[in-house]
């Protein structure tokens, strides 16, 4: 994901902030515990995960799903899921894999959120088959998609099948920086049982908002390819884990980085430190190219 990159990530202030005072609210009212931990990557394919694979592979997503257990699926912006693909993807991956289907670019993008009705149905039908596996479906607004446009996101997620969970990625300026707009606009994912994204990309830091609007997390993390990445993640762990003592129940975090020579994988130095501290099994992923160096 490039949105949000900059060149010289070294001049960027990463201090998280602290949490929305309605967070904590929101986490006290899950009452079941932690239930999933979903760490996965934006992508599967070969071209993007350079030294992941083992020499010979030849289904990328059988042996994807045998190192993490989710994806952020970001292949149905595109185009428009067939319900047959949709099954071929599902077949191919264990019990407790999950998808995280991206909402069409027809219904985001280019429509707008107008008249998407039928697209709407159209997609969430499809992504159903996934049954079991289907983690959380996410629509992610354009950047100039402003708050003067509040009415058709209030309609849409008014109207959106409650049977498919949903997240919303905000990324207009606006929605964050005018205080009126944002509570309303969280109040209304509340309401709906939506999930508010949390973007933690360098060069867009008002997207780290930490409002929660469900006791489910969303992050999608932007890499900067240097040693500052691990830092951030270690705060993201204790962010966590105080979050999990109040009442979280998903994680959801997507890393997004560009597999280099000689960059071991973020995701799997995530999930050995959510294992260390709270003594959870989840597998940690590798990097089949053994030359690949590691910093864990």
């Amino acid at each position: 994901m490039k949105f949000g990159k900059v060149e010289d990530p070294s001049k960027i202030d990463f201090t998280m902030p602290k949490d929305h005072p309605r967070t904590r609210e929101i986490l006290s009212q899950n009452k079941r515990g932690l239930e999933n931990i979903s760490v996965g990557a934006a992508k599967w394919n070969k071209t993007d995960m350079k030294g992941f694979y083992p020499k010979g592979t030849r289904d990328e997503l059988t042996y994807y799903s045998t190192q993490f257990n989710s994806i952020e699926l970001n292949g149905t912006f595109y185009g428009m899921p067939a319900p047959e693909q949709i099954l071929t993807w599902k077949d191919k991956t264990p019990s407790d894999f999950k998808f995280f289907p991206k909402i069409t670019s027809t219904i985001s993008h280019y429509r707008r959120l107008i008249d998407v009705t039928d697209q709407v149905t159209q997609f969430a039908t499809s992504v159903l088959n996934f049954e079991e596996k289907l983690g959380m479906a996410f629509l992610q607004l354009h950047d100039n998609y402003q708050p003067k446009d509040y009415s058709r996101l209030e309609k849409f997620a008014r109207e959106w099948p409650k049977e498919v969970p949903l997240a919303i990625e905000l990324r207009n300026t606006e929605w964050f920086t005018d205080e009126e707009i944002f509570d309303t606009t969280c109040v209304l994912f509340e309401k709906y049982g939506i999930t508010n994204i949390i973007v933690d990309t360098p060069g867009r830091r008002d997207m780290l908002h930490m409002r929660l609007t469900t006791p489910s997390t969303f992050i999608r993390y932007v890499a900067t390819g240097t040693e500052i990445d691990f830092i951030r993640l270690d705060e993201w762990i204790k962010r966590l884990t105080a979050w999990k003592k109040e009442g979280l129940q998903n994680v959801y975090f997507f890393v997004h980085q560009g597999v280099e020579k000689d960059r071991p994988l973020l995701s799997a130095y995530l999930v050995k430190k959510i294992n260390e501290a709270w003594k959870t099994d989840l597998r940690i992923p590798k990097m089949a190219d053994e030359n690949i160096g590691t910093l864990f």
